[in-house]
């Protein structure tokens, strides 16, 4: 098809592949053979032609194994090893996979990356991935070669160019050209995370960024066309032969460039995650709404028109359903019947649903009838939702706690207000000291982001006639604490396991030791007597929790203990791993078993026998548990914290485990780990934490409390960690959205914390 055809004619729908269950992440075009599609539903999906109609595709296979969302895709070409091609995916859950297209298996695991997979791309017969971890790996037949940090934030897409070197982008806005591992340049123009890259035959590289912007660079790194269109986030780009370029964007539009102009605009129901063009010149998209459509110029291939008109209505049922109009959503609106109501004071107004849009009417008492105003239109910030109080709509309207047992006050302000006069008049109306005058400024200008207000010189105080006071530090006087809006973070403190079944837990012992005496060849494992009795001292002092900060261990007691965990046969530590996890929580205990951790890590040790492959649940619980009630104690945070990387890829299984026990440690380990990384302000392990809190959270089939933990996790390191960013560029957004509409009371008001934060800049 020449490029004179294309340029003339408009894209219209083709048809639309619907199997998917979630959103739709990735595309790749598996030359003229079919489409490969990747889902947030964890799957992957082939679509081949359909035989029966020409512009149609039907999904010929499904490809199962990641364990969270699956997003890029690559395609290999049919060879002696792939007859039918194969696909290689990567995935939010640190792993990429290849697969065999004719069998539909999963061929090659390639693990290595610590946290989500990026990109994967091929390069001779290696493939190349990149991951938010911030590095490139290259594979051989299933095995690393090499890895090298690429860049200093997490990386978001990798591609090879047809001579043969390598581009990354990054959240640290630049993009990187690589031959080897040696980097040939650095790339900078963007002023935001580099999300998204494609190649421009004979020209360049192209780059998507969440700065709204998409960039034609040339090799040696020059600028070549800036193409500014989107309104939001541009998730990826790719170029046809023909000079079009295709993007996708968090608008809802994927936009069709000719020249670095946009000659035509695909809107669709939802956020547009990519982006692809075909050999012919057909567009695919991938939507939130899990549905992949095609478009194409050619007459012939339009879906017919009921699919057109049924894809139009679809498209307008969904802005309607968007749409608001002064803060109220269209679709609550009463329709024209509401005015047969008369009104009940001269001058009341009342927005009534006429078509698409909000009519506002004023009652006349005089005629007794409604008067149009016009029509309703939001202002630029009525997308954020407003708050009202008493009927009224602010900016904000803050919780403030004053304390002493007094009910939580209202405190509703609007950006253009003095908050020197917000405060007067609200101290008043509440009746509370003037003294807490600037207290409650000080918290105004914070939590509104206003930290460059100027005091206005001239301003009186209209209550006492001074100017407005201006301390060197301001009095806190009687403990008056002033409450973001934030219901469940930051987390506080630590959550640790400290229920126990001491009987359980020494009849155990005592089931284990008889079945060693019994067998010849470990009789000399058992136990002798004045052990037994020392196991009952042990669980004597841990019962007596009301003497722990008086009750002493002897150092003889932690050395059985371990002497257990290390000669006991597998299958029998468990109850050893409990009576530790009780013994942590016990200040002298926890003193006495460090002095062993810090000589010869006995504690890494007992999580590697636990964890190691086929792991019995109950040494997975109770090993997690112990490992989770090493939190209470601050010695072991410097522990917790070197070998933070070790001790989550140890427990990552529990997650898939259908044991809900495992499950809800593996979220309080991971929540723990968020406090105690916050605290220490370490932006790696916040990384590591935060990709693992995310993947839980993802699961909306989980136990409530799980799922709570790690959006509790989520939230807390938005807010005072270091990782806000790479949350919204996890798309962090759509996460909250879905907890936010849960049935369950606080989990959708964790997501509603965390949407609260997506807004705030």
């Amino acid at each position: 098809m020449s490029s004179m055809e294309i340029d003339f004619k408009q894209y219209q729908l083709r048809c639309q592949l619907r199997g998917h269950e979630d959103d739709v992440r990735g595309i790749c075009v598996c030359g003229s053979e079919g489409i490969a599609t990747s889902s947030r539903d964890r799957t992957v999906r082939f679509w081949s032609l359909d035989s029966s109609d020409k512009r149609k595709y039907v999904s010929s296979k499904m490809l199962l194994g990641h364990s969270s969302f699956v997003g890029p895709l690559a395609w290999i070409a049919p060879d002696e090893e792939f007859p039918e091609g194969g696909i290689v995916s990567g995935g939010m859950d640190t792993m990429a996979f290849v697969w065999d297209l004719r069998t539909g298996e999963k061929v090659q695991s390639l693990k290595g990356h610590q946290l989500q997979v990026t990109g994967v791309v091929l390069d001779g017969g290696d493939i190349i991935s990149s991951s938010v971890d911030c590095t490139l790996r290259r594979w051989r037949k299933g095995q690393p070669v090499e890895s090298w940090e690429a860049h200093k934030s997490a990386i978001q897409a990798v591609i090879k160019l047809p001579s043969g070197e390598l581009v990354s982008g990054s959240t640290d806005t630049t993009l990187k050209l690589w031959r080897g591992k040696t980097c040939l340049h650095t790339f900078s123009g963007h002023t935001d995370t580099v999300r998204g890259l494609g190649v421009m035959h004979g020209l360049g590289i192209l780059s998507a960024s969440h700065d709204g912007s998409i960039m034609l660079w040339a090799q040696s790194g020059e600028v070549l066309m800036v193409m500014v269109g989107h309104t939001s986030i541009v998730y990826s780009v790719d170029a046809h032969v023909s000079g079009l370029i295709v993007s996708g964007s968090e608008d809802r539009f994927a936009k069709i460039w000719k020249d670095g102009v946009c000659v035509q605009s695909l809107e669709h129901p939802g956020c547009v995650w990519d982006a692809k063009f075909l050999e012919n010149g057909d567009i695919v998209t991938a939507c939130s709404d899990g549905v992949v459509r095609i478009w194409t110029v050619d007459q012939e291939n339009i879906a017919d028109p009921v699919e057109l008109e049924a894809y139009a209505s679809e498209l307008s049922e969904y802005k309607l359903s968007r749409k608001s109009v002064g803060g109220l959503k269209l679709v609550d609106l009463p329709g024209l019947e509401a005015l047969q109501i008369p009104g009940t004071s001269d001058g009341q107004t009342k927005i009534v649903r006429e078509g698409d849009n909000g009519v506002a009417y004023s009652w006349n008492m005089r005629e007794q009838k409604w008067d149009k105003i016009g029509e309703v239109v939001d202002g630029p910030d009525d997308s954020m939702k407003r708050s009202v109080l008493d009927g009224v709509q602010y900016d904000y309207v803050f919780d403030v706690d004053i304390g002493d047992g007094e009910p939580i006050r209202k405190l509703p302000y609007n950006r253009s207000d003095n908050p020197y006069d917000t405060a007067d008049k609200w101290l008043l109306k509440e009746n509370l000291p003037l003294s807490y005058r600037q207290q409650i400024v000080e918290f105004i200008l914070q939590n509104t982001g206003q930290k460059d207000f100027n005091i206005d010189p001239t301003f009186r105080d209209p209550y006492t006639g001074s100017s407005a006071y201006v301390p060197g530090q301001p009095s806190y006087a009687s403990g008056i604490a002033a409450k973001p809006t934030f219901k469940h973070i930051p987390k506080r403190g630590m959550l640790v396991f400290d229920a126990a079944q001491f009987d359980g837990i020494l009849k155990k012992f005592s089931e284990f030791n008889n079945t060693l005496l019994a067998d010849s060849e470990k009789k000399d494992l058992s136990l002798t007597e004045p052990e037994i009795s020392r196991l009952g001292a042990i669980v004597k002092i841990l019962k007596d929790t009301s003497h722990y900060h008086t009750s002493r261990f002897a150092d003889v007691d932690i050395a059985l203990l371990l002497k257990l965990l290390k000669s006991w046969p597998v299958a029998m530590i468990f109850p050893v791993i409990d009576m530790l996890r009780m013994t942590v929580l016990h200040p002298d205990g926890a003193t006495v078993l460090l002095r062993h951790v810090e000589v010869n890590d006995v504690v890494m040790e007992m999580i590697m026998k636990a964890t190691t492959d086929p792991a019995l649940p109950a040494n997975l619980l109770t090993s997690i548990r112990a490992v989770t009630n090493f939190f209470k104690n601050s010695s072991y945070y410097s522990w917790l914290q070197k070998h933070r990387s070790d001790i989550l890829d140890a427990f990552s299984s529990c997650l898939a485990s259908p044991n809900k026990n495992l499950q809800l440690a593996y979220s309080t380990l991971i929540l723990n780990y968020a406090v105690l990384l916050i605290e220490k302000q370490d932006e790696e392990g916040q990384s590591h934490v935060l990709s693992a809190a995310l993947e839980i959270a993802e699961q909306e089939n989980l136990e409530i409390d799980s799922r709570f933990r790690a959006l509790v996790a989520i939230g807390s390191l938005m807010l005072e960690g270091l990782v806000k960013k790479l949350a919204m560029d996890f798309d962090v957004g759509n996460i909250a959205k879905a907890a936010k509409a849960s049935k369950e009371a606080k989990i959708a008001e964790i997501g509603a914390d965390i949407e609260l934060l997506t807004k705030q800049s």
